[in-house]
């Protein structure tokens, strides 16, 4: 497959080609995340138990499935005393208390990133303000942090749910935001509750992660050079969604394809230009396959499209430190591909 690489995108792609952004793909938690459940399999056997997925993705889900990992919705059905790795959404309070009632030997694979916001919201509601947690109220994220402080927080999406809620304006309140939102919608939400509330503070510094942002701004540049763009993720990533919802915002034609298998040829007419990204929990091997199913269809030509590197690295908890390679995990699934 032919490659061009282009560092200010001014190279471009023939018709019918494939324009491929960078970065894309796993983001430092999820590397850590899959590479605990990876080591935690090592180290301990199987089984070892996840509660919830450990990250948004089929792929992942399916392979550790495979080496003996069983995903769970509650802690309550875990064995006793089993190990059970909480997954890298975060979880609250509550679910760490059934966990020790049931003396369960957790391994938390909390992102760092999430850790802070949970970390903000305890902080906030201690100094008798009323949080108001950007995201989606069905999402893991933020049920455990909202768990944190469930008196004291109240979910917002939209602006017109800024409108709706039942306090005065010059009510002490504070944001804080889902960590794998849309940045632009995330503005207005954010606008909006500076412009109706007189006593508000917010995070030091931005919730939303690097690498959503990463990915985001990545699929801005990409969507102008593009007749169509795929974002491979799953369904329930919800950084994945944000990211063909920011493709679409610019009038770009854009899909979500969890894996080859669910891509509709009828998107590619002869012709057209075709750029791709994946979400932060999407592995590489499904952007391969992808590409190489695009290379029989004809499109064979790619172009790299270069953005924000990444250099971000999340330690592994020390029980599972590997001796020989270090804090990093350096496992099948977890290893990233050198871009």
């Amino acid at each position: 497959m032919e490659s061009h690489r282009s560092q200010d995108g001014s190279a471009t792609t023939a018709p019918g080609g494939v324009v491929l952004a960078e970065p894309r793909g796993f983001c430092a938690g999820v590397r850590r995340a899959i590479g605990i459940v990876e080591r935690a399999l090592e180290v301990h056997g199987a089984p070892v138990y996840v509660r919830k997925e450990i990250v948004h993705n089929h792929y992942i889900v399916s392979e550790l499935t495979k080496r003996g990992a069983r995903f769970v919705d509650s802690e309550e059905e875990v064995p006793e005393g089993a190990i059970c790795v909480f997954s890298a959404h975060g979880v609250s309070p509550a679910v760490h208390d059934a966990a020790r009632r049931r003396e369960l030997d957790v391994i938390d694979a909390t992102c760092p990133l999430v850790a802070k916001v949970h970390q903000e919201a305890v902080r906030f509601a201690r100094d008798g303000r009323t949080v108001l947690l950007v995201g989606h109220e069905d999402h893991e994220e933020v049920e455990g942090t909202r768990g944190e402080a469930p008196d004291a927080i109240v979910v917002v999406e939209t602006e017109e749910d800024v409108a709706r809620l039942d306090l005065a304006d010059d009510a002490p309140v504070a944001y804080l935001t889902q960590t794998t939102l849309s940045i632009d919608e995330t503005a207005r939400v954010v606008e909006a509750l500076h412009r109706r509330f007189t006593n508000i503070v917010g995070p030091n510094g931005d919730d939303i992660c690097y690498a959503s942002q990463n990915r985001q701004n990545a699929v801005k540049e990409l969507a102008p050079l593009s007749d169509v763009v795929l974002v491979v993720g799953s369904a329930n990533s919800s950084n994945s969604v944000r990211m063909v919802e920011v493709a679409r915002d610019l009038g770009a034609e854009a899909y979500l394809v969890p894996d080859v298998d669910h891509l509709d040829e009828s998107w590619l007419s002869p012709g057209k230009t075709i750029g791709i990204s994946s979400g932060a929990s999407a592995p590489e091997i499904l952007v391969r396959q992808l590409l190489d199913r695009l290379k029989e269809l004809g499109h064979s030509e790619v172009t790299v499209r270069q953005g924000e590197p990444e250099d971000v690295v999340f330690s592994m908890p020390g029980r599972l430190a590997d001796a020989e390679y270090g804090r990093i995990p350096r496992t099948e699934l977890a290893e990233e591909r050198q871009a």
